[in-house]
């Protein structure tokens, strides 16, 4: 059960509902916008900041989600995990991919960039003050200047408000295994949902 009380979409600021438009959304792909609609104007700047991540995007989608499910890992963030984006799917994530995000750095099917992406996403999850500038040496080897700027950016929302999703434990719409288990890993197709 939630540790925060969901509202359903008849209860959100017309905005939001504009925005979202859940009805044409499971009740998982609402995702966190059943909680944020108690605040509204926040929701609404967020899902802005959020958009203007996702659109203007310059990294590919195939690392985006590969770092996403490893931060998703060491935040327990059950809800986080259960799902695959599409764009990313599309982009050449598979679940064999995922499967890599146990041990990444001995991956084979790994880029060098997405190893180092990694890296950095997990550090920022389990202790950011170890990033230091062998680690940023090592991301620009792979990565422009501003696309370390956004994997920076885009790593803190992951890191944050997975946290935040993962106290609040939502956890009624997942796969069993999401459910039961006392932790839990993103690899294993038993578990998820694409959306």
């Amino acid at each position: 059960m939630s540790r925060i009380e969901k509202l359903a979409p008849d209860q959100w600021d017309a905005r939001l509902v504009a925005a979202i438009q859940p009805d044409n959304l499971t009740d998982l792909e609402q995702g966190l916008t059943r909680f944020f609609a108690h605040c509204p104007e926040q929701a609404l700047g967020l899902m802005a900041f959020g958009r203007a991540l996702k659109l203007n995007r310059s990294l590919p989608e195939r690392l985006v989600e590969l770092v996403r499910l490893r931060v998703a890992f060491f935040n327990q963030c059950r809800s986080c995990m259960a799902i695959r984006y599409a764009d990313a799917v599309a982009d050449g994530v598979t679940e064999g991919l995922v499967c890599s995000l146990e041990r990444p750095q001995e991956a084979e099917n790994l880029s060098a960039a997405e190893k180092a992406a990694i890296r950095y996403g997990e550090l920022m999850a389990t202790d950011h003050l170890a990033i230091d500038d062998a680690v940023y040496a090592e991301l620009r080897r792979h990565f422009t200047e501003a696309q370390i700027v956004e994997l920076g950016m885009t790593v803190a929302f992951f890191v944050g408000f997975g946290r935040l999703a993962a106290t609040w434990h939502m956890v009624e719409e997942l796969p069993e295994a999401f459910k039961t288990a006392e932790a839990i890993a993103p690899w294993g197709a038993d578990k998820i949902q694409v959306r």
